[in-house]
């Protein structure tokens, strides 16, 4: 095998592509400063005890390993950076009231989530801390949509459910981790003999209303169904109570309602959505409500928030056209080397591309679509003109 092979489902990024993901990170930091929301860096790798404590711990499969050579700890390459965002908030900020922070940067996975997916997403991702009501919730929808069309992705179609709706029927039924993580399998796939094997021993209410739910997928009317068939609680109801509101405040989307939808991290509390256009095989952004991630660093806080794969954004936002560049000649010594070197520098600070055609290259691709050139005027001077 030769040396420079990559491991599967790990690639480089060439120069188009490298521009289109620059522009849309940039244009989604962009987006997340207009709403207040605060850019923070956490580190590719911590202390594994402390990327695979509490909300983390579903992470473990995913998280690649390896022993510091300083202190002989283990350490943890991330898989998702809402934990460590988390942390900051609790141990290094320590803000009283609201806090609204975004980053962007790479997390590596053990496996892909997916086929065809890479193994080391650019994750984009805002959250925001310190407030419990549903304004929160709606922001957060709110700025994962504005995101998305601030990257010219549309159409969207926004699918909302909520934890609490699962908690509420499986309250006081005793299950093993591993089984229940089989029934959540069962909901997300809509496997209803799966599921009906897997409950046959649970209350009836519990069966009966989960076995429902395979169903409880479509417009806003499933709001109303899920009242009349599900067993009442007033955890439910609550729950749906708060998806009525937060959708009768988004627009710009086609809304829908997938009750059974368990996908993603397990630390969802509340409210989750998923964000799909046609094109990408699976949702763009997930994102939800997350009470619980803080509480392992001694902040339990409210929170709520989103994130993407800005790589996998690629895949469906339309490409930026290229910025026309200036080709210029090249001039090593003399008094017009100075007087060129003067007017390139120039033209750069007022932002123009300026590429120098080295010695020799004069007939080489021009990779930067170069429209105008520099060169001498009737009057001697350097200017810009057509080429």
């Amino acid at each position: 095998m030769s040396a420079w092979v990559l491991p599967d489902h790990i690639a480089d990024v060439l120069p188009s592509e490298a521009r289109h993901i620059e522009e849309l990170r940039r244009e989604l930091l962009d987006t997340a400063r207009g709403y207040g929301y605060e850019l923070v860096m956490p580190p590719m790798l911590e202390h594994l005890e402390s990327l695979l404590t509490g909300t983390g711990e579903a992470l473990d499969l995913q998280t690649f390993k390896l022993v510091d050579q300083l202190s002989g700890r283990m350490l943890g390459l991330r898989a998702d950076t809402t934990p460590q965002v988390a942390r900051i908030d609790a141990h290094l900020l320590n803000r009283q009231g609201v806090t609204r922070l975004c980053y962007c940067g790479p997390v590596l996975h053990t496996r892909p989530d997916r086929p065809h997916a890479t193994r080391e997403p650019l994750q984009f991702g805002a959250e925001i801390y310190g407030h419990a009501g549903l304004e929160a919730d709606l922001e957060a929808l709110l700025l994962a949509l504005d995101c998305l069309k601030a990257t010219r992705v549309e159409p969207l179609t926004v699918d909302m459910a909520d934890a609490r709706i699962v908690r509420s029927l499986l309250a006081g039924v005793g299950v093993a981790g591993e089984r229940m993580a089989r029934v959540h399998a069962a909901l997300a796939t809509k496997d209803a003999p799966e599921l009906a094997a897997l409950t046959a021993e649970f209350p009836s209410a519990a069966r009966e209303g989960l076995l429902a739910l395979v169903n409880l997928y479509g417009d806003a009317k499933v709001l109303d169904e899920a009242a009349r068939v599900l067993p009442d609680s007033a955890l439910l109801q609550q729950a749906l109570q708060h998806l009525r509101w937060i959708s009768g405040h988004v627009g710009g989307a086609r809304l829908r309602f997938d009750l059974a939808d368990l996908r993603g991290y397990a630390y969802y509390s509340g409210m989750r959505f998923g964000i799909y256009t046609p094109g990408a095989s699976d949702a763009l952004v997930r994102g939800g409500r997350y009470d619980e991630v803080g509480a392992v660093f001694g902040r339990n806080r409210p929170a709520v928030g989103f994130s993407l794969d800005v790589r996998e954004l690629v895949g469906v936002a339309a490409k930026r056209p290229l910025k026309a560049a200036i080709r210029a000649p090249w001039l090593d010594a003399g008094p017009d080397a100075v007087e060129l070197r003067g007017a390139i520098a120039q033209l750069r600070g007022q932002g123009e591309t300026v590429v120098c055609v080295l010695p020799g290259h004069e007939s080489e691709v021009d990779e930067f679509h170069c429209d105008r050139e520099l060169a001498r005027d009737a009057a001697g001077r350097w200017a810009v003109r057509g080429c």
